[in-house]
């Protein structure tokens, strides 16, 4: 249940994680739970956790699709804006050169 680290004089060294690890297997024991009900409770656990990861993962995942659909959706809206100013100004430019030659 616990992972420990050996020192080159073999003591264990344990991370802040598995000392807080340890302290909720006292607590369960005090409670009255057996290693083996402690063990399937982290099993359990870390179960829900990989779950909870693999969700994260498929919600980025439909996030990145969303952003890259309204990535594309913007760059037609661009091509679509473009063209509208384009025709928008050939047709004011007709317009001011048919004023000019009228005017020579």
């Amino acid at each position: 249940m616990l992972e420990a680290e050996r020192s080159s004089s073999n003591y264990r060294y344990y991370t802040s994680e598995a000392i807080k690890r340890l302290h909720e297997i006292e607590e369960m024991k005090t409670n009255g739970m057996s290693l083996q009900e402690i063990k399937k409770t982290f099993e359990k656990q870390r179960a829900y956790e990989e779950v909870d990861i693999q969700e994260l993962r498929l919600h980025m995942q439909n996030l990145q699709h969303e952003v890259t659909t309204l990535l594309e959706q913007m760059k037609e809206k661009e091509q679509s804006t473009q063209a509208q100013v384009k025709n928008k100004v050939s047709s004011e430019c007709a317009a001011l050169m048919q004023s000019l030659l009228s005017l020579i």
